[in-house]
């Protein structure tokens, strides 16, 4: 394909943070990213060289896919297994951490005996939880969930603490805990945990550790192999610059047998007792049952799963690499975070050690109350308004502000996340932090309330993902 070949070396030019940095970005001018953490977004040359992936596909299909896509798929399991310091025999690309997530849990066998648990926080992922609840009720009766309640803020130590609690309070009920689902950084909110000490416990307790890193690679340092996990899955399509859906699922050698199949299963399943004699249509490859699994699990224009090496390529070139880039959109979240809360006269969802923010989300409180009679500069919400409250809000900065800020209730309270990225800074966030102030002055004027119709629903979908109104949320 001469110059088109995806094959093609391409050298990229250092690049300042902030505002120039967005001549790299496909965003409508008028639009403002302020979300970046919900579905990510990709640089005009990743973009270019997914497009060479899918000529090369459509110009030689079966060549290309039966006989080029397994080096390819090779080349960037290898490119972000070194990002996480792991070998590239312990991982696999899937499409979302929430098919990771699945995966697991769809696999593990859970023991006749009924007392076997699994463990997860109030604040995990909707769709995540949902995949507990479905386990749950899909085994009748071998497993049952232990939820873990959180009230923050909190410091990590304390939240290691109920973790124990709960272990403790499982065995105590003559329970198993069999594996515990926990976050590198939580959705909504938007808060680090400390899933490296959760581990650790897991370890202890001989517990199965599930870390749905769906915010991790890009976002914060992974030293997987020093963290040692059980089972881990993180988007790479949120903070890593790869094509929308890209995850990269990490499951060390010890555990692979674990993994019976695939989601969906696929031609690389190795049946214990073969049933008609199905064969792998594929080429032997001298891969492993595990990675052959997940090498083709049924045809999809898998492209964006081949732009993991370019993006990381692009980063370094670009950015100045991982450290640069998370320095960087580190400081502007917390700092940025600040002068909104300022701006505001509220303040940021954090604990005294500031761990919880150590990351690139932040989640600033809004000064609304379901009070009559709230304190001076906060807006009254009218009772059953709470939900709709949260929805008009989002449609007023598409609809007016050309940007879109993730809103959602915690707490009995109301919050703001956003989200620093390496094409924003202090500008963007004092801008909204304007349009924040704006739109809870209309809240306080009123203008939320259509026809006097109330919204009282306990279910809501914020950013496109159903969750539990109180708990997680988008994302």
């Amino acid at each position: 394909m001469g110059e088109a070949s995806p094959n093609s070396v391409s050298k990229y030019e250092r690049t300042p943070f902030g505002k120039e940095m967005l001549k790299h970005f496909l965003f409508d001018p008028k639009f403002k990213n302020l979300n970046h953490g919900s579905f990510g977004s990709i640089p005009k040359a990743i973009k270019e060289k997914r497009a060479q992936y899918q000529e090369a596909s459509e110009a030689r299909p079966d060549p290309f896919i039966r006989y080029e896509l397994p080096d390819i798929i090779d080349e960037n399991r290898a490119a972000v297994a070194k990002v996480l310091n792991v070998p590239a025999e312990t991982v696999v690309i899937i499409s979302n951490a929430t098919t990771g997530i699945n995966t697991v849990l769809r696999n593990i066998t859970w023991d006749e005996d009924g007392k076997d648990e699994i463990l997860y926080f109030n604040t995990i992922y909707g769709a995540c939880g949902k995949t507990v609840e479905y386990i749950c009720e899909s085994a009748r009766g071998p497993v049952q969930a232990r939820e873990i309640k959180l009230e923050y803020p909190l410091s990590d130590d304390e939240l290691v603490s109920k973790f124990k609690e709960a272990i403790k309070t499982s065995r105590a009920a003559r329970r198993f805990p069999r594996i515990a689902i926990f976050d590198v950084i939580s959705s909504m909110p938007g808060l680090r945990m400390p899933f490296e000490e959760l581990t650790k416990l897991c370890k202890e307790e001989g517990i199965l550790s599930c870390i749905d890193g769906a915010h991790g690679v890009g976002h914060i340092p992974l030293d997987l192999s020093a963290i040692d996990p059980d089972f881990f899955t993180s988007n790479c399509h949120k903070w890593l610059f790869v094509p929308r859906g890209c995850a990269v699922f990490y499951v060390p050698v010890r555990n692979q047998h674990l993994i019976r199949s695939s989601l969906p299963t696929s031609h690389g399943f190795v049946p214990k007792a073969t049933i008609g004699g199905l064969s792998n249509p594929f080429e032997a490859t001298g891969k492993s049952e595990f990675v052959n699994q997940f090498e083709f699990c049924g045809t999809i224009d898998n492209t964006n799963y081949f732009c993991i090496a370019e993006a990381i390529k692009w980063r370094e070139e670009v950015c100045g690499g991982e450290k640069a880039i998370m320095d960087y959109t580190h400081n502007l979240a917390f700092e940025g975070g600040k002068m909104v809360a300022d701006m505001l006269g509220t303040k940021l969802l954090d604990n005294e050690e500031h761990t919880m923010t150590n990351c690139s989300l932040v989640n600033i409180l809004l000064p609304l109350s379901s009070s009559s009679s709230p304190a001076p500069g906060v807006y009254s919400i009218k009772e059953g308004y709470g939900t709709a409250v949260v929805h008009w809000i989002q449609r007023i900065l598409v609809d007016k502000f050309q940007t879109f800020i993730a809103i959602f209730q915690f707490q009995g309270q109301w919050y703001a996340r956003l989200s620093g990225q390496v094409y924003l800074d202090m500008d963007d966030f004092k801008w909204a932090g304007e349009k924040l102030r704006d739109v809870c002055e209309r809240i306080g004027k009123g203008e939320y309330i259509k026809e006097d119709k109330k919204v009282d629903s306990v279910e809501m979908v914020v950013v496109g993902d159903l969750r539990k109104e109180g708990t997680t949320a988008s994302a």
